[in-house]
């Protein structure tokens, strides 16, 4: 049986229960570096759970984690834990994190020219009896066109969006990205840069089921 959200939640990501996508991460010579897959495990109460297996890319599962996507009105509201990468987790997903932060929101009625609102994490990480702290802010996100855009899951009509991301960790790290999203279905593509706007990794939807 499949579940579904109120009308209209499924609008910048899936909301039934029991589809499968999967997200391929390459260098920026086009190298498969790693497979983060996703299941929607659950729907109830217009919040849908998102079962993650990070892979790496030879397919062997690195760990797994789970977040929730949340319909609040006219916008998809997505857990703020998903700012951290698959490299993050890898990293310190067997340790003692504690997690705040502000959840990444996308309107259900997404326009060229619109501005979104920041997103953050902040982390503290247990080490042993030695906290580290981590903060990931994704700021400046617009939305800057409309595209068509091909990968091996398919061809979708995507509108663009355009952020900078800032990981602060003693030192802070910045780099900007795109990301090419479409409706009911999520994540399609992202390209991210580093500050002199040369490519350094991007990531495709490389299967989807429903």
């Amino acid at each position: 049986m499949i579940l579904r959200a109120q009308s209209g939640c499924n609008a910048y990501y899936p909301f039934e229960k029991g589809t499968k996508f999967e997200i391929t991460n390459f260098n920026k010579k086009g190298k498969k570096e790693g497979v983060v897959r996703y299941q929607v495990s659950n729907v109830e109460n217009n919040v849908a759970t998102l079962a993650t297996q990070i892979l790496d890319a030879k397919g062997k599962e690195l760990t797994s984690t789970s977040y929730n996507v949340t319909c609040q009105g006219d916008l998809i509201s997505i857990d703020f834990k998903s700012l951290m990468n698959p490299e993050l987790l890898t990293k310190y997903g067997d340790l003692e994190v504690d997690m705040t932060g502000n959840n990444i929101e996308f309107p259900n009625n997404l326009e060229v020219g619109q501005a979104l609102k920041d997103a953050n994490m902040n982390m503290v990480i247990n080490m042993g009896g030695m906290n580290m702290n981590m903060t990931i802010n994704m700021i400046d996100r617009k939305v800057i066109s409309k595209e068509s855009v091909t990968t091996p899951a398919g061809t979708f009509d995507c509108f663009v969006l355009s952020y900078a991301s800032e990981i602060k960790m003693g030192v802070t790290y910045s780099f900007t990205s795109k990301e090419w999203i479409a409706k009911g279905v999520g994540l399609v593509k992202n390209e991210t840069y580093n500050n002199k706007g040369s490519l350094m990794s991007y990531s495709e939807l490389t299967n989807l089921e429903r």
